[in-house]
């Protein structure tokens, strides 16, 4: 497939929720998978729903989870701007084309008339069977509309649907759909009071001069296909419409319907990739970068909802999913979403990382603590620590030991693993310890192993005592590994402490 142009068109209307990081991925799959190009566009002609910072947000998301954009805002090309509300002359042309040709006419019905007529008859819609009832240039002459735009009244431009016809759309994933116009209202195109576009002709108006060859957006975008695809023939480019394919929907991980921020706080995961803050009423929302996920994990996890591979084959990298990703694998139904398999996905990228890219998260805790370790043990606590994360904010919890000293002892450790005879076990196990000169794992186990073995204490009565002394409670790597990344002079310190202090049970 050649000269594949696709596009992700977000409004910055606040934070980018995950199904649309799922659009952009699908896009960019596409789009790499054929040769092909990825555009960014910001789609802001709602101007009363504009959030600052909202735009600085989505460029930011996309580049934390390796999405690339090959054209588009923050990126530039032949075709900007690619902001929205800097196209507005651009739009006015195409305004006037639909006017000129018949294909719209302008409607100066206020809030209140359209208000009042919908008390009036049930299910109104602005439609053929309505619009000759409504204050447009369809029932007012020629001169009383231009009278009424030179006094400066407020006024939008609507498409002129013709009822009975049989719109068809060609969508690669749901196969031909069939819509009668009858049931398509006459939207809004064009609103005087901000000399902007509506969705419906702008982004119709971009896809063209911006050469967009596939549509491939959400399944909430599906009703105005039908719309969309009668703009294209008003306007005479239905040779050169783009191909359209719907996404599945996001659902809730309990129960029908499409996933919410609502459904992120309740069951405690994120639904935005990057923390967010309203800037109106100060909220905060979680992000799946400042919970501790891989933008790989996040973008593994994502793949798989809504599209299946050929095979099994679960994990797999960007240039994995590039290779393999099809639109004809992309399922007509909904995908719940599954945030325990999102955690999975993590714990294996986790696990799979490099140790010294994981000690960047420990050194960020040391360095706020003031404490003092080297490189290597660094990423060597990173090491033990990752296989019992899930996330990489949770690697201090499970590492910390190694760096700052028990205050306290588990009891029901202590009561379990500090016996009567525990103190003195411990303090001849001191005395070995401090005899060894080479600290690394595999002496320290070889030479405490055989004093084990010889004195016939068996493993668990030293190992286990060792441990709580160490940790402060019963967890943590192999037992050498602790005591090499310790060191000797750690190691006895702490044990000798926990012979001092650590009350005997019976």
């Amino acid at each position: 497939m050649s000269n594949v142009r696709v596009r992700f068109a977000p409004s910055p209307t606040g934070a980018l929720h995950i199904g649309g990081v799922r659009t952009a991925l699908y896009n960019y799959l596409f789009a790499r998978q054929n040769g092909g190009k990825m555009l960014l566009r910001i789609e802001d002609t709602d101007s009363n729903r504009f959030v600052p910072g909202a735009e600085e947000y989505i460029i930011e998301s996309l580049k934390w989870l390796g999405i690339e954009i090959d054209e588009g805002v923050g990126v530039g090309g032949e075709h900007a701007p690619y902001r929205q509300s800097e196209r507005k002359d651009i739009y006015r042309k195409y305004v006037d084309q639909l006017l000129n040709d018949g294909k719209a006419y302008i409607a100066f019905d206020t809030p209140e008339q359209l208000e009042a007529k919908r008390n009036e008859i049930k299910n109104f819609q602005y439609d053929a069977t309505t619009r000759g009832m409504m204050t447009n240039s369809l029932t007012l002459d020629a001169e009383e509309v231009k009278s009424r735009i030179a006094n400066g009244e407020n006024y939008v431009v609507r498409i002129k649907i013709e009822p009975g016809e049989e719109v068809e759309v060609d969508d690669l994933i749901r196969g031909k759909v069939v819509i009668n116009s009858s049931i398509i209202d006459d939207k809004v195109l064009y609103k005087s009071a901000d000399n902007l576009p509506t969705y419906h002709l702008a982004n119709i108006v971009d896809d063209h001069l911006m050469e967009i060859t596939h549509v491939i957006r959400g399944e909430e975008w599906l009703p105005s296909a039908p719309l969309h695809v009668l703009l294209y023939r008003f306007l005479g480019w239905a040779d050169t419409m783009p191909r359209f394919a719907h996404l599945p929907l996001l659902l809730k991980p309990q129960g029908n319907g499409k996933l919410s921020k609502r459904d992120g706080d309740k069951l405690g995961f994120p639904v935005f990739p990057l923390e967010w803050t309203d800037p109106k009423t100060g909220e905060k929302s979680k992000g799946y970068r400042e919970e501790g996920y891989l933008p790989e994990a996040v973008i593994n996890f994502l793949a798989l909802l809504g599209w299946h591979p050929s095979s099994d084959q679960e994990m797999f990298t960007m240039d994995e999913l590039i290779k393999e990703f099809s639109l004809d694998r992309v399922s007509k139904s909904g995908a719940k979403f599954d945030f325990e398999k999102g955690k999975w996905f993590n714990h294996q990228y986790l696990e799979k990382k490099d140790n010294k890219d994981l000690a960047v998260y420990l050194k960020k805790e040391l360095d706020a603590r003031g404490i003092k370790a080297t490189d290597e043990n660094i990423a060597k606590a990173a090491g033990h620590a990752k296989a019992r994360a899930n996330f990489a904010n949770e690697l201090w919890e499970q590492a910390s030991f190694f760096f700052i000293a028990p205050e306290s002892y588990d009891e029901k450790t202590v009561k379990k693993r500090w016996k009567v005879e525990t103190p003195e076990i411990m303090s001849q196990l001191y005395t070995v310890l401090e005899k060894i000169e080479d600290f690394s794992l595999e002496n320290t186990e070889k030479i405490v192993t055989k004093w084990i073995e010889e004195k016939g204490y068996g493993m668990g009565a030293v190992m286990n005592p060792l441990r709580l002394a160490l940790v402060g409670e019963s967890k943590g790597p192999h037992m050498f590994d602790i005591t090499e990344i310790l060191g000797k002079e750690e190691t006895l310190r702490r044990l000798k402490k926990a012979i001092e202090v650590i009350p005997v049970s019976e």
